[in-house]
């Protein structure tokens, strides 16, 4: 499957550039096959240590005895560190130039609260575990934008970032059938087990990326060798109307995103004791095989189409999925249901980022940039699983799904009346 998605011709055409120098590019020298094969396999060891502490955590609480209050605060309060934290981190990316000290001190915070979980499962312990995971993963998406940006430049970044999001996604489809079979024919406690066995290999692949050939210039969003550039100011960050406009939709669109998958968690523990495991997982391969078929051609077209095209087709995605998760309880339909988070997520994760490198090029703040959003989508993410866990608590959980609905399509609507194209925009030169 990897073998398959990898031979797209888009990324044929990104590899073949990667292996025959063009003096367009903006990097200092150009990128040999093995720092971007380590790139590659960096984000696939990455996606199997997140992926054990992403959406099956709230299956192993349940399994617990956690109700859906206590769920909704664990995973609210590791959200709030993380908004505490994206901004920072994107500041210090841009700053620091070892980014891959960065990278593997994430990795080591981790695993270290997947021992904190498993060994000690009390509500404190959960909690602080929570707060650490949430805080040291604030690093991971600035980290490898900014690495991945100053290995290939602006010009083959879309089809960079399709190539991260298809390994991420290659790694995840693993962790998550793992996770599945070791939940169901072991224990749930395996799961934190196997986020001890890939963190090893994840930091021992970023030796392979080579320090020297990522621009650091480029990588924060400036100019190649321009390293007396005075990076542009916060405040005329948000005066750029495009960014404030993309930050709302980028917010709402999370809001109405993050507690979908955790809330069809707890539907499917309900009464399916060990199996739930299973369906979770079947649920998370399901989109991320939808993310690794559709990520080269997502990069092709977000340099063909634009942007805002393939933006409107996630938003648009997303209410339908939530009303669908309504109007069926077979876990076989849930499953498949799932197709159409693959796509949303898919086509945002990889969109949203050539987003803000558009309006941020030139600017030199192109990774504290990502923290600003990605302290607002932490809010609205967080909020989401407070809120959505309430009202299905006090209500259903088809109220839960269909308020959800509701703010995707308000999403929609304010991203197709005010959001312009942003594909060959620059930044103003900062004064």
């Amino acid at each position: 499957m990897i073998r398959n998605a990898m031979s797209h011709p888009g990324h044929k055409t990104y590899m073949k550039s990667a292996r025959e120098p063009d003096a367009s590019i903006e990097t200092k020298t150009f990128p040999s096959w093995r720092t971007l094969r380590g790139l590659d396999w960096l984000n696939f060891f990455l996606a199997n240590v997140q992926t054990g502490i992403g959406p099956f955590l709230a299956i192993y609480l349940a399994a617990n005895s956690w109700n859906e209050q206590r769920v909704g605060i664990a995973l609210t309060l590791g959200g709030i560190a993380g908004i505490l934290t994206q901004t920072p981190a994107g500041a210090l990316v841009d700053h620091l130039r070892s980014k891959r000290a960065l990278i593997a001190a994430g990795i080591v915070a981790l695993a270290v609260s997947a021992l904190l979980i498993v060994l000690v499962p009390t509500f404190w312990s959960v909690i602080s575990a929570q707060v650490l995971i949430g805080g040291s993963s604030s690093f991971f998406g600035p980290a490898i934008c900014a690495v991945s940006l100053g290995i290939v430049g602006h010009k083959l970044f879309d089809l960079r970032q399709a190539r991260n999001q298809a390994f991420s996604a290659a790694g995840t489809i693993l962790a998550a059938v793992s996770i599945g079979l070791l939940g169901h024919f072991v224990s749930n406690r395996c799961i934190f087990f196997f986020v001890l066995a890939c963190a090893l290999p994840t930091i021992l692949i970023l030796r392979i990326i080579r320090s020297d050939e990522i621009d650091y210039d480029v990588a924060r969003g400036g100019k190649k060798g321009d390293k007396d550039a005075k990076p542009a100011s916060a405040l005329a960050l948000l005066k750029d109307r495009q960014l404030v406009i993309f930050l709302v939709c980028a917010v709402m669109f999370h809001f109405a995103n993050a507690a979908m998958l955790p809330l069809l968690g707890e539907m499917m523990t309900k009464g399916q004791g060990r199996n739930s495991m299973m369906f979770m997982s079947a649920c998370v391969v399901t989109t991320q095989i939808v993310t690794l078929s559709l990520a080269a051609w997502t990069g092709l077209k977000a340099g063909s189409w634009g942007r805002k095209p393939l933006l409107l087709i996630a938003f648009g995605v997303l209410p339908v999925r939530a009303v669908l998760y309504t109007l069926t309880a077979s876990p076989v339909a849930l499953v498949a249901i799932e197709i159409l988070d693959g796509i949303s997520g898919c086509i945002f994760g990889i969109v949203s980022v050539l987003v803000i490198a558009d309006l941020t090029r030139g600017s030199g703040r192109f990774n504290f940039t990502l923290g600003v959003i990605g302290t607002a989508v932490g809010i609205g993410a967080a909020l989401s699983q407070v809120v959505a866990g309430s009202i299905v608590h006090h209500c259903s959980a088809n109220t839960g799904f269909l308020f959800l609905a509701a703010v995707a399509l308000a999403a929609f609507g304010i991203l197709y009346f005010f959001m312009q194209e942003t594909r060959d925009k620059q930044f103003p030169k900062p004064t």
